[in-house]
């Protein structure tokens, strides 16, 4: 556990008693806090009433008197569409409003370091899509290369419940919008910017602001390296900002798709190769086309991410491609999950928005194309790109209809309802060569409790159909 710095002796309130708020309850108790909370949910207050932390309902009249600070879940609104009645109540008051992400980067370095050879290192990874498997890839490849690595933020464990940092140990965190929006502390040595799509617009007032969540961890950080994905403007536009001219390394853009030229340090990955360049001349490259691990030009962008965020931190080219090949991938993220009678199964429930899926469609040819739920902000049009690899679309969900429907005539599509309804026909139809493919394009909550329970009922009721 990190405990917290800078509260000893001070009341600190904790509004949401979940995972990440219980932990940050306990962490600043470690620190000397003395710790309130509050949570909407009768079983959240259970829990924190059994781990020993005093109940306060913090949208009453004086909950905040003598509370140095409000720190908030991620989940829960701070400002669109509508600040919490807590924190609007803190805000008012003049208490300052934190979370977990800013408590850590407040309280991670401590005096111990000045005994290290190696002082550590805080890689932090954020973007709309391949935050997760560049933050786990980053991960696996310093474990392979024998480098103290822990995994936490939106990935792993909880930030303030990892283990305080060895000599040279590195910190890698992948970071949601809904977290750096509000951290007052974003510190890392080295911050990852994968690309942008609309997602989560109404928490961030629009396109705008769900950038300028992004945007935080690098202008309020100061990172010593910056690893930007460059295949959007907003990310051309990050890497000038963060630049201090043409030939800075202090920006390293990568893409996936397109050759990138000049003077600077770039990474980019065209065709299945990986390639690095520094003033002006390659000076390495990687085949990426025989990874499993690695599947599509998505992945190939977060490789090259990650490729990119390991050099700054002193890895080899040669042992950043032996770790790519051992990496297994992630759950529910193009997982290849079986192959039976010349057909392959992938389960990319992750896969929540039009661009993620579109990404997904792109990587795979022949596809018996499982998507459908709860539809997301701006239709589906951003799907057009991928559609030609489709040979018929299973459409379920409570709306799987009017999904079908948006999905135009340009691709075949079969209105199932059901998981189990979709892959009974798509496993029936399915010929030789071909993928069948979970890339919902939408969000679960119509019928599951989230895409994790999704991607496992996708899973089961395809080995239940392959016997």
């Amino acid at each position: 556990m990190i405990p917290v710095r800078g509260f000893d002796g001070a009341t600190v309130a904790v509004l949401g008693l979940g995972r990440s708020g219980l932990t940050a309850a306990r962490a600043l108790a470690a620190g000397g806090a003395q710790v309130i909370g509050w949570d909407d949910g009768e079983s959240g207050r259970a829990a924190a009433e059994a781990d020993g932390i005093a109940l306060r309902d913090l949208s009453k009249p004086g909950a905040f008197e003598g509370v140095a600070c409000l720190v908030t879940s991620p989940g829960i609104p701070h400002l669109y569409p509508v600040p919490h009645p807590a924190i609007a109540a803190a805000m008012a008051e003049g208490v300052p409003v934190d979370n977990d992400i800013g408590l850590f980067f407040r309280s991670f370095a401590t005096g111990e370091w000045d005994r290290f050879d190696v002082a550590p290192k805080v890689v932090a990874v954020t973007g709309s899509n391949g935050k997760s498997t560049t933050s786990a890839l980053i991960h696996h490849i310093l474990t392979e290369a024998g480098r103290e690595a822990q995994l936490a933020g939106n990935i792993g464990r909880g930030v303030l419940d990892i283990e305080p940092a060895g000599d040279g140990g590195v910190v890698v965190l992948e970071l949601s919008s809904y977290q750096t929006d509000l951290a007052r502390a974003l510190t890392p040595d080295v911050a990852v910017f994968t690309n942008l799509s609309p997602d989560h617009l109404d928490r961030h007032g629009g396109y705008g602001g769900y950038f300028a969540a992004k945007r935080r961890l690098f202008a309020e950080g100061g990172p010593d390296r910056a690893v930007i994905g460059v295949d959007e403007p907003e990310g051309r536009y990050l890497a000038g900002q963060m630049a201090e001219g043409p030939g800075d390394d202090l920006v390293i853009r990568v893409s996936s798709g397109q050759k990138l030229t000049g003077a600077g340090w770039t990474v980019f990955a065209r065709k299945g190769f990986l390639a690095e360049w520094r003033k002006g001349r390659q000076v390495a490259s990687v085949d990426l086309r025989d990874i499993p691990g690695l599947p599509g030009a998505h992945n190939h962008q977060n490789a090259c991410a990650a490729y990119a965020a390991c050099r700054t931190l002193g890895l080899g080219p040669k042992e950043i491609e032996r770790a790519f090949r051992s990496f297994a991938g992630l759950p529910h993220r193009s997982q290849r999950i079986a192959e039976a009678g010349g057909v392959v199964y992938v389960n990319d429930s992750k896969a929540t928005n039009v661009d993620s899926a579109a990404k997904a469609l792109a990587a795979f040819s022949g596809i018996r194309w499982i998507c459908g739920g709860l539809e997301k902000e701006g239709g589906l049009e951003g799907l057009q790109s991928g559609l030609a690899n489709v040979v018929k679309a299973y459409v379920i969900g409570r709306e799987a209809e009017g999904f079908a429907m948006r999905l135009g005539t340009g691709v075949e599509a079969e209105v199932c309802g059901t998981m189990e309804r979709a892959v009974a026909r798509a496993v029936e139809e399915a010929q030789p060569g071909e993928v069948v493919l979970l890339a919902p394009a939408a969000a679960s909550f119509d019928q599951y409790d989230s895409f994790e329970k999704r991607g496992e009922d996708f899973a089961a009721r395809v080995k239940a159909a392959l016997g």
